[in-house]
């Protein structure tokens, strides 16, 4: 009687690992996970998915161990989850994790936004994230593991604020990938404010230790694209730019991009076959997957000669002139 029981216990243990090997593998890495930052574990806004988190930190102890990093904090982005709210505010995806101090904060943040050629397509929408790509020049968003390098700050051009000319700075932050993201240098691959400058045209500040050999700058209008699209890159907010910036300036630090191209396959693999993410201990958010059907990840040495080749193929231009402000 006792081992029938036993076996039936066994039995059904096994079924529930089965059936929901996500849930369980989730509950048991958060035994890992301090009890403060728990609370902040799930599929939920505003929340960290258990792998993403799990990866991230898996990632900041082991550079810590190698001494390559010496800041408190550790950065992770969720690239699956959609660029706005329901009320259609940026939604937060990008984590600020201080375990020190006991602090976790969620960003906005942009994905790349890739490219549309004539005979293949691998652009993303506005609002979900369907394809990815470590190719330069691919314009998409590559996951994986990355290590915050040193800043670079530029002139942009100038602007009109309070009915005055300003000169637009922006600061870009490097970083150094591994693996698929090795080439993260060579893509120009970092973070940085969600804002540019368009330009409209030039005018003459010869005091301006910007000013080309003719004694002109460029003049434009500031255009806001936080929660948005970008080129490949990692964007904020100007003020969040400010606080992580400043985090990180001089103290690198890690982070993680999910997803990576085995989470991709993976998923694709599981869609093509029925199963459902959960049954086969997946992840990827529910409202963006319902919207772009499966991920699709392009990997360089397939992306890279047909980018190369469609370069080739674009006319010469002249060199850009822009018009003397009136």
């Amino acid at each position: 009687m006792i081992k029938d029981t036993i076996r039936s216990i066994l039995i059904a243990l096994v079924i529930v690992i089965l059936i929901y090997p996500q849930t369980v593998s989730a509950d048991s890495s958060l035994t890992k996970i301090p009890i403060w930052l728990q609370k902040h574990v799930g599929l939920n806004d505003g929340k960290i998915a258990p792998i993403i988190l799990e990866r991230a930190r898996d990632l900041y102890q082991k550079k810590k161990r190698q001494g390559l990093v010496n800041n408190p904090c550790y950065l992770a982005m969720d690239a699956t989850k959609p660029s706005s709210s329901i009320n259609g505010n940026p939604a937060p995806r990008f984590y600020v994790i201080c375990e020190k101090t006991r602090s976790f904060s969620t960003v906005s943040s942009g994905y790349g936004n890739g490219r549309k050629l004539k005979n293949i397509n691998f652009s993303n929408g506005r609002q979900c994230a369907k394809n990815f790509s470590n190719a330069e020049g691919s314009k998409l968003t590559a996951g994986g593991s990355y290590t915050t390098a040193e800043t670079r700050t530029s002139f942009k051009g100038f602007y009109t604020q309070s009915g005055h000319k300003i000169p637009f700075f922006r600061t870009f932050l490097l970083f150094d990938g591994e693996g698929e993201t090795s080439n993260a240098r060579e893509r120009a691959i970092g973070g940085h404010p969600a804002i540019f400058l368009k330009w409209k045209c030039r005018f003459k500040n010869k005091d301006s230790p910007h000013a080309d050999d003719d004694g002109y700058v460029p003049y434009g209008n500031l255009v806001n694209y936080t929660g948005g699209r970008s080129n490949g890159c990692t964007t904020w907010s100007i003020p969040d730019s400010k606080k992580i910036l400043k985090i990180v300036k001089e103290k690198p630090t890690t982070l993680y991009i999910y997803p990576e191209s085995k989470d991709i396959d993976a998923i694709r693999k599981a869609i093509n076959k029925g199963i459902p993410l959960r049954n086969a201990g997946l992840y990827w958010n529910k409202n963006c997957l319902t919207a772009i059907g499966s991920p699709k990840f392009w990997p360089k040495e397939t992306l890279q000669p047909i980018i190369n080749q469609w370069r080739q193929s674009l006319p010469s231009q002249t060199p850009l002139v822009l018009p003397i402000c009136n």
